[in-house]
């Protein structure tokens, strides 16, 4: 791993995080994998939702990966160690708080989205991230759902037959929805 990412992620250095996007992404390429895995291990901790400094690292060292993931066009490359860091956010709360703000593994969650589904044409990167996208849809949580169904549905143009074996998933997903967008109209009707 590059060592500005070694001592960043390793020592939750927030004063050198900034210092990742002084570096070309051609220097960093080889490392985004093994960051991406040390971020799973970070964000899995278990303070990590209560730790300022934590989140705030994390944060910026995906915002540098994603960039660089971008520029040099190596999704194929680094999709496997993407989608498994998303896929890890799963395993934690994903609903907004009562004052609507996304819980720190949303977060994580909404800023690899457009990473990995914006590659809706690249089956390979499609037939990791589909099955996980799918996931998402039952989480509860608004925002990523509706990010996901518009992406998913730009990824069956493409791998169709990705997303077949999730038809019923994504059908209980649409319901769902429908359900409780009507339970939110009566409440406010009878208010």
């Amino acid at each position: 791993m590059h060592h500005l990412f070694r001592l960043v992620l390793g020592q939750r250095d927030l004063s050198r995080a900034g210092d990742l996007f002084s570096l070309n992404d051609s220097e960093i390429e080889e490392s985004l994998s093994e960051a991406l895995e040390q971020i799973k291990i970070i964000s899995s901790s278990s303070d990590y939702s209560s730790n300022c400094n934590d989140q705030a690292v994390v944060e910026i060292c995906i915002t540098r990966i994603t960039t660089a993931i971008r520029e040099t066009e190596s999704i194929e490359k680094h999709g496997k160690a993407l989608v498994a860091l998303w896929e890890s956010c799963l395993e934690h709360n994903l609903r907004p708080s009562g004052k609507d703000e996304d819980t720190p593994h949303a977060k994580i969650a909404s800023d690899i989205t457009s990473c990995i589904l914006q590659n809706y044409d690249r089956h390979s990167v499609m037939a990791l991230a589909v099955p996980v996208a799918v996931k998402f849809l039952q989480r509860g949580n608004k925002e990523l759902c509706r990010n996901m169904s518009s992406y998913l549905s730009l990824a069956a143009i493409s791998n169709p037959d990705l997303l077949a074996d999730h038809t019923d998933a994504i059908v209980k997903s649409i319901l769902q929805a429908r359900t409780n967008e009507n339970q939110l109209v009566r409440r406010r009707i009878t208010v």
